[in-house]
């Protein structure tokens, strides 16, 4: 199943943090994100405590990218970074 994708502002505000480098890898599992059979592969899971109505998937080892689905098969990713996401 294909997702649709949005984005919040302040996912973009983070990932102009990021070097150029994760930011190309950043869309690069965008695009895999995309397609639901890569979720497995990009640990898509649902986060706890004071973020548990939001998941997350990764991008790299330690970089995570935060996100809502809005509706079955549309996401609005929300946050990129690493685990500091999460305080």
């Amino acid at each position: 199943m294909k997702i649709g994708v949005g984005f919040a502002k302040t996912f973009f505000q983070r990932l102009e943090k990021l070097p150029l480098a994760l930011q190309e890898e950043v869309f690069e599992k965008i695009e895999l994100f995309r397609n639901s059979e890569n979720h497995k592969m990009l640990r898509v899971h649902k986060l706890h405590g004071p973020m548990k109505d939001r998941c997350s998937f990764w991008a790299n080892y330690h970089i995570r990218i935060v996100f809502i689905y809005i509706k079955k098969n549309h996401a609005v990713l929300q946050q990129v970074g690493d685990h500091s996401l999460y305080d």
